[in-house]
């Protein structure tokens, strides 16, 4: 009986390790949503590029000490690691930059839809150039209706209103911003992932990469980040949040999903983060969406069903005896 009992329960502790993986990126994705909104409560005046330093750059260093001495012996992995790092660090420190930016200029839905609906894109064909991997049908169809959900909400970009960060309503350098963003989100997934398939701990890895990103904002912080450090206990709570909650906690999540599904695959799951956005931003920030971008907001909803159903149900038949 032993024997029976442990063959048996191999397989299904796989699965559900398996299972867990988008469910930890689900849950940052939540966590991500709440950005925008937090950015919007930020005092008049303060600079879009003063938020995203404060997010990873205060974030990115709470992230390296949750990794420990694991994370400082990254760099030191083997051959080829320590590029990978160096090109993580760098699109970790473009991304806040582009990210908050393009909310500040097309709005927190239109922006945050364009940064998360372009990652999959940008990471498959990472995935693809580099590694080889072969393009699945069903992360095809997901990426047609999540590009199709963004083009319909930038089509409203017009109508919506950008965070209170004191920069003009700019909808076309939004989404180019929010392209860039969404191409070094996509190249901190892909190399983070890269860092744990070598071995490393996913909160080590995450908090080399975050680490790094953060020696290269701070100085940026440094330099805009007056008016949002020093307006007193609002500024204060806007950037603690955000370094902590939507930064620290959420990329910790995210590197435990890392560990257990691939860049593309997690990338799109994060498409939920769009979807809460645009939600607080209507509830709570006052956006206005019409019926076409609801339209929009359901058909990202239906990529990430068409990547998350599919896959439990693999899990599912792996695990049945």
């Amino acid at each position: 009986m032993p024997e029976i009992s442990s063959e048996i329960s191999a397989p299904s502790l796989g699965a559900a390790r398996a299972a867990a993986g988008p469910l930890f990126v689900l849950a940052a994705a939540v966590l991500w949503g709440t950005t925008g909104t937090a950015a919007d409560f930020a005092p008049a005046g303060v600079s879009p590029l003063a938020v995203g330093a404060a997010t990873i750059g205060i974030g990115g260093l709470l992230t390296l000490l949750l990794g420990g001495r694991p994370a400082l012996a990254v760099p030191r992995g083997g051959p080829g690691t320590l590029p990978r790092l160096l090109l993580g660090g760098l699109a970790v420190a473009v991304y806040p930059l582009a990210f908050y930016s393009a909310m500040a200029r097309a709005g927190v839905a239109v922006g945050t839809v364009v940064t998360i609906g372009s990652a999959p894109v940008f990471a498959a064909l990472l995935e693809r150039g580099l590694d080889g991997t072969r393009l699945t049908r069903r992360w095809a169809a997901a990426t047609v209706c999540a590009a199709l959900g963004c083009a319909a909400l930038v089509l409203t970009g017009g109508e919506a209103e950008a965070t209170g960060t004191g920069t003009a309503p700019d909808p076309a350098a939004g989404i180019a911003l929010g392209l860039l963003a969404g191409a070094g989100y996509a190249g901190y997934a892909y190399c983070g992932s890269g860092l744990i398939r070598r071995g490393h701990r996913a909160r080590a890895a995450m908090g080399a990469l975050f680490g790094l990103g953060s020696l290269l904002l701070l100085p940026v912080l440094a330099v805009t980040g007056g008016p949002l450090l020093l307006s007193g206990a609002r500024g204060l709570a806007v950037a603690g949040y955000l370094a902590a909650v939507p930064m620290c906690l959420a990329y910790v999540l995210f590197g435990a999903g890392l560990a257990r599904t691939s860049p593309s695959a997690a990338t799109t799951l994060s498409l939920l983060e769009s979807v809460v956005a645009a939600l607080l931003g209507v509830a709570v920030v006052g956006e206005r969406l019409d019926a076409r971008a609801w339209g929009g907001l359901a058909l990202v909803l239906a990529g990430l069903l068409l990547v998350t159903l599919p896959a439990r149900s693999a899990a599912r038949g792996r695990a049945d005896p």
